[in-house]
């Protein structure tokens, strides 16, 4: 049986319930296609989730990586298309705020996914589920951990796909939230297995 390595993030921000950290830990020791999965909760810390997810990769060994992530206020799943080599953003968990930093010294500007996006968004809106590719992770920690992973391999010339996928808030959130969309657990929860089995 094949290992896919899962990650979601500890909650953060003004986001009470992290989805991505719920969807990782339900779908934990599940068979789906030819895949068990392995999830593991990152940090939100800049200094600390790349480390992180680079080790539960060498302890795993996967043979694909997927990393989930909330992105409130979007409605629909989406794949990534690209990370890049900049950590932006608003304060982490830590309290750290980088501004224009590199990820990588010696890394490249962009990095793109290996998992098959357009195959993953087809099979949702087949499903009925809202999805669309996106091209901007962002800078903050969602691709950070995209970029790292993918460098990751890269450099090692692992023969692993990877990539990223951005998740709309759950209902539960969306409700003490106030201000973003949200789909019911179940149906976030389905969404990523289509992603899986879209492998």
């Amino acid at each position: 049986m094949k290992q896919l390595l899962l990650t979601g993030f500890e909650p953060f921000l003004d986001f009470p319930i992290n989805p991505a950290k719920e969807i990782a830990d339900e779908l934990n020791g599940q068979r789906i296609g030819d895949y068990e999965i392995v999830s593991r909760i990152l940090s939100v810390d800049f200094q600390k989730t790349g480390d992180e997810l680079i080790q539960h990769f060498e302890d795993v060994k996967p043979d694909v990586v997927i990393s989930l992530g909330l992105a409130g206020g979007r409605y629909k799943i989406t794949p990534e298309r690209i990370a890049i080599n900049c950590n932006d953003g608003v304060t982490d968990n830590a309290g750290r705020k980088p501004e224009d930093e590199p990820i990588m010294e010696d890394g490249p500007d962009g990095i793109f996914s290996t998992l098959p996006i357009r195959k993953m968004v087809n099979h949702l809106q087949e499903a009925g589920y809202p999805a669309e590719i996106s091209n901007t992770a962002g800078t903050y920690l969602c691709n950070h951990v995209m970029y790292r992973m993918l460098y990751h391999i890269q450099t090692h010339d692992f023969s692993v796909r990877s990539g990223f996928i951005h998740i709309p808030a759950s209902h539960d959130l969306a409700v003490k939230h106030g201000k973003i969309p949200g789909w019911s657990h179940r149906d976030l929860v389905d969404a990523i297995k289509i992603c899986i089995q879209a492998l």
